[in-house]
C-alpha cells in the first residue's frame, strides 16, 4: 500500500485547449473521486488563473500543470528566437503554478514533442547541449518563483532525445540544478523500458509525477502494464507524488492525429476516467 499516493486526470481526456470554461469539467472530476486535476496549458491566453484558482477551491480539487511543448517551443531549436518564446511561455506557466499552489512545472520542455529524426552523432551532441544549456536557464528562473520542473522522457516516436529513465538521468546530471526533477509516464514507459521496476528505481527521489493510461493508452488495467512492479518500485523509492490518468479523445481531431487515436479506447471519456481510478486504487491502496 502506498498511503500517500494521490489520484488526478487531465483534462486531455475530455477537451483540448484547456480553457478558462473548461473548469465546467472539475465538478464531475470531484465526484468521480480525483483528488487533483491536470491541467494542460496549451496557450496561457485562454486561461483567466484567478477564475480557474476559485473553482479548483468551489470543487476541492489541486491542481497539476503540464507544460506543452510544440515547433515553437523547442529547446534545441537553431533559432534562438524559438528558445526565446520558449522561455517567454514557461514563465507564464510558472505564473499558472504559482496561482494554483503547486510546486512545479511538468513536461517534455528539452524539444519539441513530435522531433524524431535520424541524425548524425555531431548535430545530436549540438541539440543536446542546447537543450542543458536552456534547461539549466529554466532551473534558474524557476527558482525563482519557488519551483522545480519536472522533465518527462518520452517514447522513440514523440522525441529522438529523450526516451528512457536512464536518459533522463544523464540530461540531469548536465543540468546539475537540484530543481531539475522527473516525470515519468507508463505508456512511454512500455514503449522504451527494458524493466519498468528498475527505470523507476533508477530514477528514485528525482521522481516528483507519474502519468498512466495503458500501453495502447486505454484504461489502466486492460493493456500490458505490469502493474505489480510498478506499485513495488513505487513502495521502494517512498514515492509521495500524484498519480494522473493521461489519455485523450479522438473527437478532437488534431490532437488525436498528434498522439495517433483512432478510435475510442472506452464506452466513452467518462467511464474511462472512473473505471481507470477504481483500477489505480485496487492497485496502490491494497
Amino acid at each position: 500500500m502506498i498511503n500517500k499516493i494521490r489520484y488526478g486526470v487531465s483534462t486531455w481526456l475530455w477537451q483540448s485547449p484547456f480553457t478558462t470554461e473548461s473548469v465546467a469539467l472539475f465538478p464531475k472530476i470531484k465526484a468521480m473521486g480525483f483528488d487533483m486535476v491536470e491541467i494542460p496549458v496549451e496557450d496561457p491566453e485562454l486561461i483567466d488563473g484567478v477564475l480557474v484558482k476559485e473553482a479548483l477551491l468551489a470543487n476541492g480539487l489541486e491542481a497539476i500543470v503540464c507544460g506543452v511543448f510544440g515547433p515553437t517551443k523547442d529547446f534545441t531549436h537553431e533559432d534562438v528566437g524559438v528558445h526565446e518564446n520558449c522561455f517567454r511561455y514557461i514563465e507564464k506557466c510558472f505564473r499558472l503554478c504559482n496561482q494554483w499552489e503547486t510546486d512545479f512545472l511538468a513536461g517534455p520542455m528539452y524539444a519539441a514533442v513530435g522531433k524524431a529524426r535520424h541524425i548524425s552523432k555531431e548535430q545530436r551532441k549540438i541539440e543536446w547541449e542546447r537543450a542543458v544549456t536552456n534547461l539549466d536557464k529554466v532551473c534558474t528562473i524557476a527558482n525563482g518563483y519557488g519551483l522545480s520542473i519536472a522533465l518527462e522522457p518520452l517514447n522513440r516516436f514523440e522525441s529522438d532525445l529523450i526516451n528512457t529513465a536512464e536518459d533522463i538521468m544523464h540530461l540531469i546530471k548536465d543540468i546539475n540544478q537540484n530543481n531539475a526533477k522527473v516525470l515519468l509516464d507508463g505508456f512511454h514507459m512500455t514503449i522504451e523500458e527494458k524493466n519498468i521496476k528498475e527505470a523507476i528505481k533508477r530514477v528514485g527521489d528525482r521522481l516528483i509525477h507519474v502519468q498512466v493510461s495503458e500501453n495502447h493508452r486505454g484504461v489502466p488495467g486492460t493493456g500490458l502494464t505490469p502493474w505489480n512492479d510498478f506499485k513495488m518500485a513505487l513502495v521502494d523509492i517512498d514515492y509521495e507524488g500524484a498519480i494522473v490518468i493521461e489519455s485523450f479523445t479522438p473527437e478532437i481531431k488534431e490532437l488525436a492525429a498528434a498522439v495517433c487515436i483512432w478510435k475510442n479506447l472506452a464506452a466513452n471519456q467518462d467511464e474511462f476516467a472512473s473505471e481507470g481510478l477504481q483500477f489505480l486504487k485496487k492497485i496502490f491502496n491494497s
